[in-house]
């Protein structure tokens, strides 16, 4: 035990999401005209996720929904350095009342998830999780809370465990104080596109066992 395994270089360099700066809007555009959401609905233990259809009505900004529907963003950022995907949703119930929590460890295509309440957050997130070459963080007012680095395929530590666990147990404490409602696990699971009712991949939004793409929003045909 007392010798380190070594991993190949390539093993830490998995993440090819270029800098924050360079990624596409992490959040959707305010819609403008009555809509329909498609929302991903969490509820313990956070295995099965539910599909609500919210309506949205014009508001001048994204807090009054967040406020009246319990939401926030979710974004999945493809990070293999193939397509460089940006798919966008909305996750009601999660709980998180500021901020922004990311990682690395989304199954099982283990791209970049982030959830949050504004676009700020949600890139120091990203760019925080670049910077240690993949791992989770919890994020809010444009300070780094709590983070545990995972360089290692962007889901394992090369730390000891006694360092890990440290580490571990500040995350977990931000977490909770952030107000999410799903654990840690719980999060790393809702781009698991084979559980149901609906997942969000770097493709979009997806329903299980259907397998139907859906856009986040549905408009109200023309009259």
């Amino acid at each position: 035990l007392s010798k380190r395994y070594a991993y190949p270089k390539k093993a830490y360099a998995t993440f090819k999401i270029p800098a924050a700066a360079k990624i596409p809007a992490l959040t959707p555009a305010l819609p403008t005209t009555p809509v329909t959401a498609n929302v991903i609905r969490t509820a313990l233990p956070g295995i099965i996720l539910h599909h609500d259809r919210v309506a949205l009505a014009p508001a001048k900004n994204w807090a009054d929904h967040f406020a009246a529907h319990a939401l926030c963003f979710v974004t999945v950022v493809e990070r293999h350095g193939k397509s460089g995907a940006v798919a966008h949703g909305l996750l009601k119930d999660f709980g998180l009342s500021a901020g922004a929590v990311a990682s690395t460890v989304g199954h099982d295509a283990h791209n970049l998830i982030v959830a949050g309440t504004n676009e700020a957050d949600m890139r120091l997130a990203v760019e925080t999780l670049r910077a240690l070459r993949g791992g989770v963080c919890v994020i809010n007012k444009g300070k780094v809370l709590a983070s545990v680095a995972l360089p290692i395929a962007g889901l394992l530590s090369d730390e000891r465990a006694p360092v890990v666990a440290k580490q571990t147990t500040k995350l977990k404490k931000a977490w909770r104080a952030a107000g999410c409602t799903l654990p840690y696990m719980g999060f790393n699971l809702i781009p698991l596109s084979v559980i149901p009712e609906i997942r969000i991949t770097d493709q979009g939004l997806v329903t299980v066992p259907g397998m139907k793409q859906l856009p986040l929003f549905e408009y109200a045909p023309s009259a």
